[in-house]
This record gives structure tokens, C-alpha cells and sequence, in this order.
């Protein structure tokens, strides 16, 4: 059994992004030189996500609606987490969008369902964080 491990690191230039990272994710899978076995996606950061779905710009403003009427970002004081910070609305909507992925791995390849793509969830953006990308099998 081979394990690997890599970080990828993302700054988005905004509060709210959805960045695609499937090539970033198969990149790594190919570096690793594992065949058959199992891929973890995930958030080193808990006002990130990461997830699986279809990569269609409808879906992604149909995410930040919903999510915007299940956490709201404003206003700040709504939320006891926000004295320090104004991110209460990041940690809420992390926990409903999840913090990883876990997909198998056949044949050197990512073995998605059709549409299936892995995607970067800024929450609380315009500063560095990272995602890991942990593979083991053979």
C-alpha cells in the first residue's frame, strides 16, 4: 500500500467563490502513481468546503441563494461567534456544504458518476488557505 500527500492552496479574490479543482485533484492522483484506491478532498480551513456535483453556473448561484437564506453573512450582529470575527454565516454554511470528499480510485483514474466534479468552497475569502489531498492504494 503507497500513500500520498499534497496541499493545494487557493486565495480567492472575493468573500464567496466556488473554484473547480477536479484537474488540480487528478494532477495529484497521476504525481502519486497510484492505480487502484481511494482520494480524500479536504477543507484545511473551517470556513471552507469541499464537494462534489456539476460544474454549471446555475447550480453555484442556486448554492449561494439557499445558503444566503440559511446563514445570512449581514447583519454581523445577528450571530454570537461575531466579536473578533464577521464570519459566523462562513462556519454555518461550512457545516451544511461539508468539509471533504472521498473518491475511489480505478484504474489510475478519479471514478466519478456522470457530471460528478470536485470544487473549492471559499466561505471567507481574500486571505491564503489550503485543501488536502491525501490518496492511498497501490
Amino acid at each position: 500500500m503507497k500513500s500520498f500527500r499534497k496541499e493545494l492552496w487557493f486565495e480567492a479574490p472575493q468573500r464567496r467563490q466556488i473554484v473547480p479543482i477536479t484537474p488540480e485533484v487528478e494532477a495529484c492522483l497521476a504525481e502519486s502513481g497510484i492505480r487502484e484506491g481511494l482520494c480524500l478532498v479536504n477543507a484545511m480551513h473551517i470556513s471552507a468546503s469541499v464537494f462534489i456535483n456539476d460544474n454549471e453556473s446555475g447550480l453555484h448561484r442556486d448554492y449561494e441563494r439557499w445558503l444566503e437564506k440559511l446563514a445570512p453573512e449581514k447583519p454581523y450582529d445577528q450571530y454570537d461567534h461575531n466579536g473578533y470575527e464577521d464570519n459566523a454565516d462562513a462556519h454555518l454554511k461550512r457545516t451544511i456544504m461539508g468539509r471533504e470528499v472521498v473518491v475511489a480510485v480505478t484504474d489510475g483514474a478519479l471514478d466519478f458518476g456522470p457530471w460528478e466534479q470536485i470544487f473549492y468552497y471559499e466561505l471567507d475569502g481574500l486571505r491564503k488557505k489550503r485543501v488536502l489531498v491525501k490518496i492511498i492504494g497501490a
